[in-house]
């Protein structure tokens, strides 16, 4: 198993993680997690943030669900949809017990490595403008900022990421 967390070496999941699709029996699993990683995004927007509305079997039905688990469950999710020209990021949530591991830098390296083995060469996501930590990992990794959107009080900022080589 890999040591680096960061994805960097294209390799298997950080040590003591199993990596594996979500089924149709994650779904509450899920929604746990998910629900667990965004809770403390309420106060800061006033509302229930975009993925604690999500339904998630509908999400392991139409979208691969890569699960990060070790023998305490699920540590971490990340949620692609191929959108044809592009690998759209619906989702990476982070039980907040194993945040600051790096668990979601290798989930992103995960989602570049899914792009190149579908033949994509651009990977999408978006965020909200609040959550300032977040926009600034995903600049860290290559991802630059293509528009905003107004919702429910504030601006939804999307962001692409042009895979080289």
């Amino acid at each position: 198993m890999a040591d680096d967390p960061s994805g960097r070496d294209g390799g298997d999941p950080p040590a003591r993680f199993r990596l594996r699709l979500a089924g149709p029996a994650d779904a509450v699993a899920l929604k746990g997690l998910v629900d667990s990683a965004y809770r403390h995004y309420i106060p800061l927007l006033g509302r229930m943030p975009k993925p604690m509305l999500a339904d998630y079997a509908a999400a392991v039905d139409r979208h691969d669900v890569w699960l990060l688990e070790d023998a305490d469950g699920i540590a971490a999710i990340l949620e692609l949809a191929d959108h044809g020209d592009q690998l759209w990021i619906e989702n990476v949530a982070v039980d907040p017990s194993r945040q600051g591991r790096g668990l979601g830098r290798w989930l992103l390296g995960l989602a570049e490595r899914e792009a190149r083995r579908l033949g994509r060469t651009e990977l999408g996501l978006l965020t909200n403008e609040r959550y300032l930590a977040n926009i600034a990992l995903y600049e860290r990794h290559g991802y630059r900022e293509t528009r905003r959107e107004p919702y429910q009080g504030s601006d939804l900022v999307y962001f692409r990421k042009t895979l080289q080589g």
